[in-house]
């Protein structure tokens, strides 16, 4: 059965009238529902009870006197279950006492049937704004009745037993015979909230009975039933003894059957009362278990998003140790690079430069001889020495260039050198000029602004190694030619070097990866991807700062940044 919720906002409040007489009924369910209340009817406590279980009402006002269960009786077994227990109920009654009775029963209030019908509606009005939001406890279970088997082998006093504790609003159950009622246990035990077993019947042996049903008993799940044995008038004290080893609760004389009335009666609402409670501790246990597990997921939580800051510092660590990593072979290429090129450079200088000496020697003696030479008369021999004298000129330009050309190789070949020195800026431009000329050729015109201190302290790498870099890439850039622009200025603070070109220049987009190792917008082949790397890496080594912007003509302009302080340090 789903859950019984309060009335929407606008519905009319549901009331639950017990009632047995079909003409007061009748006026009450008219007068209720014409000051807007809701009404369903029940004749007796019973069907009372089985209709709380298919919706309960805001409010019940019952009858005290009724056939069968009283409506005193009604209202206990009410307050006995955790589905009705905050019911709000009016009790109503024609006789005199009813309302001590109806009050110490369990009903909210108490009113006279000769009473006022508009104080009723005021008393009715009363206890609904008293109930509070939430009392339905829909997650209760159904409201059940008390059940009851009686074993009695006389039909007599079986019929009026059933009759007395049917009375109480109990289902019961009748066996004649130790069979019916073994019968009756196997089919369904548990269900029972309590036995009563005449022992003096004289179909059966009371005792061994009573022993039988004491073992089904402890077989069965749950609590058990209670099992109350009846005897006669004044039961010797070893028969009491007999019965209670067999396993009876209480045993009670067969001629109290008011006061096995009210012992039944409060065995079932212990037994009640106890299945209530396990089921609270268990709702309570499953809310506990939910807590927990809301906190272990909590805590799982905490532990997955302490782990994923470690796994993100971890990568993040990662990152920069791999970066370091690519940085430092970068360097070793740079180094190992360096090395092999100044090694090569020095090596093919100085191969050079012992056959260039010897003929630059005898390039002197022969145009020293020819100019020696007297003139003769004839022409044509003059003309011949005169052609020699211009060829011989030549020559010594010819040489000279090679010669500059070997000086400016020996001056590069320092560029593994890490000793700080005082390196002209000019001189070290012009000399990777002259090393580039094959690139620039003539279709690359290179405009020179020598404004900045012309001497400063730094590594010969700096203005060798970056400078080339960022030229040769320039001359890449514009295969069809252009101009390429070197100016140097300084200031109270830097002193700067602004290499541009005419070309395409650089994408917004790609200006903060171009200084990444082994990032290249050359073809495969054309490009390692470390020039600006090496060159960025080398500016840094002198805390400086190498940038790109857009040159004034479109292309792409460099600048690099050497903070003086930073040369005030080697001075």
């Amino acid at each position: 059965m789903g859950a019984v919720t309060a009335p929407a906002a606008g519905e009319p409040a549901r009331i639950l009238l017990v009632e047995d007489s079909e003409t007061q009924a009748l006026e009450l369910r008219l007068f209720l529902e014409a000051n807007g209340f809701g009404v369903s009817r029940c004749a007796s406590a019973e069907t009372a009870l089985d209709a709380l279980n298919e919706a309960q009402p805001d409010l019940v006002v019952a009858d005290y006197h009724l056939p069968g269960m009283n409506g005193d009786e009604l209202i206990r077994q009410m307050r006995l279950s955790l589905r009705t227990r905050a019911l709000p109920v009016l009790m109503l009654t024609g006789g005199n006492g009813g309302e001590r009775q109806g009050l110490e029963s369990g009903a909210d209030a108490y009113l006279p049937k000769s009473a006022d019908r508009d104080l009723m509606i005021l008393r009715i009005r009363a206890l609904l704004r008293e109930r509070r939001a939430g009392d339905d406890n829909p997650g209760a279970a159904a409201f059940r009745r008390g059940r009851v088997l009686v074993i009695d082998a006389s039909a007599t006093y079986r019929t009026f037993l059933a009759g007395l504790l049917g009375q109480d609003g109990h289902q019961v159950t009748v066996a004649a015979s130790a069979s019916a009622a073994l019968a009756a246990l196997d089919g369904d035990g548990n269900a029972f909230d309590c036995v009563t077993l005449d022992l003096l019947g004289h179909d059966y042996d009371g005792l061994t009975l009573c022993a039988e049903i004491g073992r089904r008993r402890e077989g069965a799940a749950g609590a058990g039933f209670h099992l109350v044995a009846i005897s006669g008038s004044d039961p010797a004290k070893d028969f009491l003894v007999q019965a209670f080893a067999a396993g009876a609760d209480d045993v009670i004389s067969k001629t109290d059957a008011e006061v096995l009335a009210l012992r039944v009666r409060g065995y079932v609402r212990r037994r009640l009362l106890e299945e209530d409670d396990r089921r609270i501790a268990g709702e309570f246990g499953q809310r506990e278990r939910a807590v927990e597990r809301a906190l272990a997921e909590a805590e799982a939580a905490e532990a997955r998003a302490s782990l994923a800051d470690a796994l993100e510092r971890a990568n993040r660590d990662l990152a920069d140790a791999n970066r370091r990593l690519t940085d430092a072979q970068a360097k070793l290429v740079q180094a190992a690079k360096m090395a092999s090129l100044g090694e090569l450079v020095a090596g093919i200088a100085h191969e050079i430069n012992n056959p260039l000496a010897f003929i630059l020697a005898h390039q002197g003696t022969v145009e020293r001889v020819l100019g020696e030479l007297p003139t003769t008369g004839d022409p044509t021999a003059a003309r011949s020495i005169e052609k020699a004298r211009s060829r011989v000129g030549a020559m010594r330009l010819g040489l000279t260039r090679i010669q500059d050309l070997v000086l400016n190789l020996r001056k590069f070949s320092r560029l593994d050198e890490g000793e700080r020195s005082l390196v002209n800026v000019p001189e070290a431009i012009e000399t990777v000029l002259a090393l580039l000329q094959h690139k620039l050729g003539d279709r690359i015109a290179v405009e020179r602004t020598f404004s900045g201190r012309p001497e400063i302290h730094c590594t010969p790498a700096l203005l060798n190694q970056v400078v080339m870099n960022i030229l040769g890439n320039a001359a890449d850039a514009m295969p069809e030619g252009g101009t390429v622009r070197v100016a140097t200025h300084s200031d109270d603070t830097c002193d700067e070097i602004r290499i541009s070109d005419t070309g395409p220049g650089i994408p917004e987009d790609l200006r903060e990866k171009i200084f990444e190792p082994f990032f290249t917008t050359k073809p495969v082949g054309a490009g390692t991807g470390l020039g600006l790397a090496i060159a960025y890496s080398v500016v840094q080594a002198h805390s400086g700062s190498l940038t790109v912007e857009t040159a004034p003509g479109g292309g792409a302009c460099f600048v690099i940044g050497i903070p003086r302080q930073a040369a005030r340090a080697h001075e």
